[in-house]
């Protein structure tokens, strides 16, 4: 609940309409669980009503079962419809940044429906909607053939700068996470569908854990005030030391990074949670965290030790060569987990992207990731000239094809980038392109 404060008062501080009634869509796919994305305790539509004098105000517009839905895809199509309906809109929030892309790329998809729809105020069946539910929501959804009309003609200009010519109030996007594997997501948002709106990032959980909170929502970059009473944290100074000894809170020093370590509650198990934290100032003199990366989210097929974000800096380097495209989404993974249909070449890498405005690449913008790679990192060209690592594979996936996957993994939290299951892998091959 102290959380919950700290967030609606730096919201409404900064945003003075961003509290008002039913003003905030919310996109976010929770099953077994109607609570907002990081669990903080608002009041939401669906709550039980009052007693007789009483008025609880509802933040949200979005009806609170449609988020715990079996079916992710139901889920953020009929939130998104719910959204669309609400013009007057001041605060568009999702659980995670790629769970509003892929609301959006169902915008870009099926914007004729939807409009038809709200115009009609009928809901069309459709896969993972059950009929209970069906028939309670359409009891929520009244014809509205202006708002309708509205939406086919900015849906029919374009895509770019979408959000804030269907919502014209809107002030702020606020995500669940904004970094690790969700920045390249918010960049992408920052860049297309939700040009000149701030991201605000309320909340740092790690381990289940709650343990900071962001008071500087128009901040570009999220900065974190880690609060002494939410979790018993540690600190291990990266790099590390021969001997290293945890730290505490007032131990910690401006511009060094540490190795978080976390105790959520009295008498549960100390976790090393291989969160990367950098302290970039102090606030009353509890630290002020940004995150960094994390640990273990390396690529090594001969011990080349090559960390998720850095590789990640190397393919956009590589994106810059390819005139047009636009990153949209990518894993990769180490070849021996496809086994033989990785080819009979020495270990290397396999990578799949999802690019927009490019549907080819040629042999030679292939090979510049690779060569952005080897110029990056030179155990990883000492490696390759030796032959003990081979080249990389690139491949192309087809539009919306991590957005089945994350239907697929059927989990409400970030998918990495670094793949270590093969049947995920084996999805990712049925959606190659080239």
């Amino acid at each position: 609940s102290q959380g919950s404060l700290l967030y609606l008062d730096a919201l409404g501080a900064a945003f003075p309409r961003a509290l008002a009634h039913r003003g905030t869509a919310l996109l976010h796919w929770s099953p077994g669980c109607s609570l907002a994305p990081a669990g903080w305790a608002l009041p939401s539509l669906y709550r039980p009503p009052a007693p007789a004098g009483w008025a609880l105000p509802s933040l949200y517009c979005t009806p609170a079962p449609v988020g715990a839905l079996p079916s992710r895809a139901a889920a953020l199509r009929l939130q998104l419809l719910f959204a669309l309906g609400q013009r007057a809109l001041h605060v568009l929030e999702a659980g995670l940044a790629a769970e509003l892309h892929d609301a959006l790329a169902t915008l870009r998809a099926e914007w004729p429906q939807l409009a038809q729809e709200l115009a009609l105020g009928r809901l069309r069946p459709q896969p993972g909607l059950p009929e209970g539910v069906q028939s309670q929501l359409q009891a929520l959804l009244t014809p509205d053939a202006a708002r309708a009309a509205e939406i086919r003609a900015e849906c029919a200009r374009g895509f770019e700068g979408i959000v804030r010519r269907l919502w014209p109030q809107l002030q702020v996007v606020v995500v669940g996470s904004a970094h690790g594997a969700e920045r390249l997501y918010c960049d992408a948002l920052r860049q297309a569908d939700c040009q000149g709106l701030p991201f605000y990032c309320p909340f740092y959980q790690v381990a289940g854990a709650l343990i900071g909170v962001n008071l500087w929502p128009e901040e570009p970059m999220p900065q974190f005030l880690l609060c002494p009473d939410w979790a018993f944290c540690e600190f291990l100074p990266c790099p590390a030391e021969e001997e290293p000894q945890t730290l505490l809170l007032d131990e910690l020093w401006e511009g060094r990074e540490y190795v978080l370590v976390v105790t959520a509650q009295p008498g549960e198990y100390r976790c090393r949670t291989g969160e990367v934290l950098r302290v970039t100032g102090f606030h009353k003199q509890c630290p002020v965290v940004e995150p960094v990366r994390r640990e273990n989210q390396k690529l090594s097929v001969r011990g080349e030790s090559i960390p998720e974000e850095q590789f990640c800096q190397s393919l956009c380097r590589a994106l810059g060569m390819w005139p047009g495209a636009r990153l949209v989404d990518y894993v990769c993974a180490e070849s021996s987990l496809l086994g033989d249909s990785s080819g009979p070449c020495a270990p290397h890498y396999e990578v799949f992207v999802e690019l927009q405005g490019l549907r080819d690449l040629s042999e030679g913008q292939r090979y510049k990731l690779d060569q952005c790679l080897q110029e990056d990192f030179p155990v990883y060209k000492s490696f390759r000239f030796k032959g003990s690592i081979g080249p990389l594979h690139l491949y192309l996936v087809g539009s919306g094809a991590f957005a089945r996957l994350r239907e697929a993994l059927g989990s409400p939290v970030p998918m990495p980038r670094v793949l270590r299951e093969e049947q995920l892998l084996r999805f990712i091959q049925d959606s190659i392109i080239s």
